[in-house]
């Protein structure tokens, strides 16, 4: 059964930072890109990163540029979200996905986690 598990999330205050985790089991997943959502209450998941199979490219929705990293081990089958500078609109619930290419839409994702929550206090 393949499984994408998230942790990592939490309670944490405006300025700080989370390191978000994606363990795949199941299948390997060194050649599918891989990507970030998240879903906050009342609104639709977004895309938040993807990268690329081999990690050399990696792309962001504009308003998490500069302060979070998406990267990929391919040999522990983990993909990772580190987030800085975490602010208030940063709250949702953040999902790992799998992908046959780098892309935005969650429709073209064929595997999902259950997600994570992260919080952001102000």
């Amino acid at each position: 059964q393949v499984q994408l598990v998230e942790s990592g999330g939490g309670l944490v205050q405006a300025g700080g930072s989370l390191r978000l985790s994606c363990a795949a089991s199941g299948r390997t997943f060194s050649n599918n890109a891989m990507g970030w959502f998240r879903q906050a209450p009342g609104k639709e998941r977004e895309f938040v990163a993807s990268i690329n199979w081999s990690g050399s490219n990696t792309y962001y929705t504009d308003s998490v540029k500069g302060r979070f990293t998406i990267s990929k081990d391919n040999a522990k089958n983990t993909v990772f979200l580190q987030m800085n500078s975490l602010k208030p609109e940063d709250t949702a619930v953040y999902y790992c996905a799998a992908s046959d290419y780098t892309n935005t839409r969650p429709y073209e994702y064929h595997y999902w986690g259950q997600g994570t929550q992260v919080t952001v206090s102000s």
